[in-house]
């Protein structure tokens, strides 16, 4: 009898650490270099023109691990198959927590490239974009820099009329909650807005949505890597802003108020992933009618 009990213990250990050691290289290895090609459609009472067909790309996180120049091109080939009519990207494209003056200049170069591959993306409508924390910490003027030279129209504080079409619209882009000169003036960029078009905002961090009026079609934000770590059970471990536990990932609808948080490309502080799979988002917005979420591994 007690042999048997121990026979029995000895398995169910040795199950138990290959079903950690498992879900370990899952975590660290597997999932952060996957992508996910997340399909949304989101319906706005606001949105009065034709169907729109958004592209979101955001905390791609350059030069951490796993994310390096080359996945930057293949998730640029990527987005570009998908054809969408305009892209947004939405801040943190530099990995790490230091100031540029502190890295090594291959690490330096590395970041600068992985933005610059962004002008291989291809929208009629063009690429728009706004920083996030870590390009603040980086050197939020390196990053833009680098963005301008890629083509994207990078917005702080500042909104832009889109003509098309299928009726004009326009972006707002708000600034980084940390950056060096001022945070996000939400009623100061929509005072901006000069018609009745529809609007659509730019955040980084989900927070500022506090602020955004119903005046707005929609609001798009990253930053919270969809908590990058999400257990059965338990739930997200980390959540990355005050209010990033209330809007940690996917869309949201409050009194009308429409806001999609995408859960971004790369990884933060532990190279890790889990049940929060890297994604590059395609959103249709339009007018009321209904709406579906779907999500299909990229092969």
């Amino acid at each position: 009898m007690l042999r048997g009990r121990r026979i029995f213990l000895a398995v169910s250990v040795g199950v138990a650490t290959g079903v950690v050691w498992t879900l370990g290289v899952w975590a660290f290895l597997v999932e952060p270099a996957t992508l996910t090609v997340r399909q949304v459609t989101v319906e706005s009472a606001t949105w009065t023109g034709a169907p729109l067909r958004i592209g979101l790309i955001s905390d791609t996180h350059v030069a951490a691990p796993h994310t390096d120049v080359a996945r930057i091109e293949r998730l640029v080939a990527r987005m570009n198959r998908e054809r969408p009519d305009v892209i947004m990207l939405m801040g943190d494209y530099a990995g790490g927590h230091e100031p540029a003056a502190t890295r090594a200049r291959p690490e330096q170069s590395e970041i600068l490239r992985g933005v610059e591959a962004f002008r291989g993306l291809s929208a009629p409508l063009g690429v728009h974009g706004v920083l996030g924390n870590h390009d603040s910490w980086y050197d939020d003027a390196a990053i833009a820099g680098a963005m301008r030279r890629a083509g994207v129209r990078v917005l702080e504080n500042r909104a832009e009329r889109v003509e098309r079409p299928g009726g004009a619209f326009w972006i707002a882009g708000l600034a980084d909650m940390e950056s060096p000169r001022e945070g996000p003036r939400v009623a100061r960029t929509l005072a901006t807005v000069g018609d009745a078009a529809p609007v659509i905002a730019l955040t980084h961090w989900p927070d500022p949505f506090v602020e955004v009026p119903g005046r707005v079609a929609l609001t798009l934000a990253g930053h919270t890597h969809c908590g990058q770590v999400n257990l059965p059970f338990v739930g997200r471990l980390v959540h990355a802003s005050r209010m990033s536990e209330r809007w940690a990932c996917g869309l949201y609808d409050e009194d009308g108020r429409k806001l999609f948080v995408t859960g971004g490309v790369g990884v933060s502080i532990l190279p890790v992933r889990f049940r929060a799979p890297p994604e590059i988002v395609i959103l249709t917005l339009r007018r009321p009618a209904r709406a579906s979420i779907q999500a299909s591994r990229v092969p």
